[in-house]
């Protein structure tokens, strides 16, 4: 069995790009928002222009000398890259070249320095959804009517590149986040302390706990908890409840915070929550006028016991 190879295409493949984007749109008609009566209509210049787009990248799958997968990764604004086009032919399925074509669009954004990647893929299209969840691709809780075929539902999908589920071995720098600062070192102890390691295993374990990192460069420079609680009030609803937020002494001043509390607020409407809400120590006055400028307002009275 040859080995498929990926390519990016280049500003002189537009006669190229044309055919095997119409090739996947007479294939496969409902798992994209034009139609192939559309796009075979777009004369040359069009499929040259899309190439020529600084803020894009199309990559071809090859076999053989045969085009046989397509995606795009498109810079939609500073940050965000919008994943799109995504075919692979039926001839090359099976051999995991869509999980390779997805990684070619995240290591193109990861370049670019993009925070976050979003795609839309229809709800019936049982097998597009599992790769990108496989992907670590999240429902963002945005959906809307296919514009090809309003018969049909897509949901949105997005990938954070900047922030994602903790592991084990992130435990020591999470640990160290904590006890930096004056109310911190007076309550943590040493990183390899296997409590901690138990506490991990506990949350890892729990679908309604998230411990969060920001990763910048492959260091670990933030973390938060997120704890999602299901309660009889407000006719059931799900409150999220963000608990330890920290960012990292060389990372702060540069608007890290502010992006994990705003991702953490849509990752909380995503999975339905009616509320998000935290507590913060009395002495910190610089966080609660952070907090105020996010919108959180100082609406309760918070109260602790603590057990000896």
């Amino acid at each position: 069995m040859r080995e498929i190879t990926i390519e990016r295409l280049g500003t002189q493949d537009g006669e190229r790009l044309r055919e095997v984007r119409l090739r996947a749109l007479a294939e496969a008609p409902d798992a994209f928002g034009s139609t192939y009566e559309k796009d075979a209509a777009h004369p040359p210049e069009k499929w040259a222009e899309r190439l020529a787009n600084p803020g894009s990248a199309w990559f071809a799958a090859v076999d053989g000398g045969a085009d046989v997968g397509l995606v795009c990764g498109l810079e939609e604004e500073h940050g965000h890259v919008h994943l799109l086009s995504m075919w692979v032919a039926p001839e090359a399925r099976g051999r995991g070249l869509g999980s390779r074509l997805v990684d070619e669009v995240i290591s193109w954004a990861r370049g670019r320095g993009a925070e976050e990647i979003g795609l839309w893929a229809v709800d019936q299209n049982h097998t597009a959804r599992a790769l990108y969840t496989g992907k670590g691709f999240t429902p963002s809780g945005k959906v809307m009517a296919l514009p090809s075929n309003p018969a049909l539902m897509e949901s949105h999908y997005v990938l954070s590149l900047l922030f994602r589920q903790a592991t084990r071995s992130d435990v020591p720098a999470i640990v160290a986040m904590l006890a930096d600062d004056p109310l911190g070192a007076l309550r943590e102890g040493d990183p390899a302390d296997e409590r901690y390691l138990e506490a991990f295993e506990r949350i890892e374990a729990n679908p309604w706990e998230e411990l969060i990192v920001a990763e910048d460069g492959g260091k670990v420079v933030g973390t938060m908890q997120l704890s999602y609680l299901a309660g009889i009030s407000r006719m059931g609803a799900v409150r999220c409840q963000i608990e330890a937020v920290r960012v990292a002494a060389s990372t702060r001043g540069q608007g890290l915070g502010r992006k994990m509390i705003v991702w953490a607020v849509d990752r909380a409407r995503a999975r339905g929550c009616a509320m998000v809400q935290l507590t913060s120590d009395r002495s910190r006055t610089d966080a609660h006028r952070f907090y105020d400028s996010l919108g959180f307002t100082d609406s309760h009275v918070g109260y602790k016991l603590k057990l000896d």
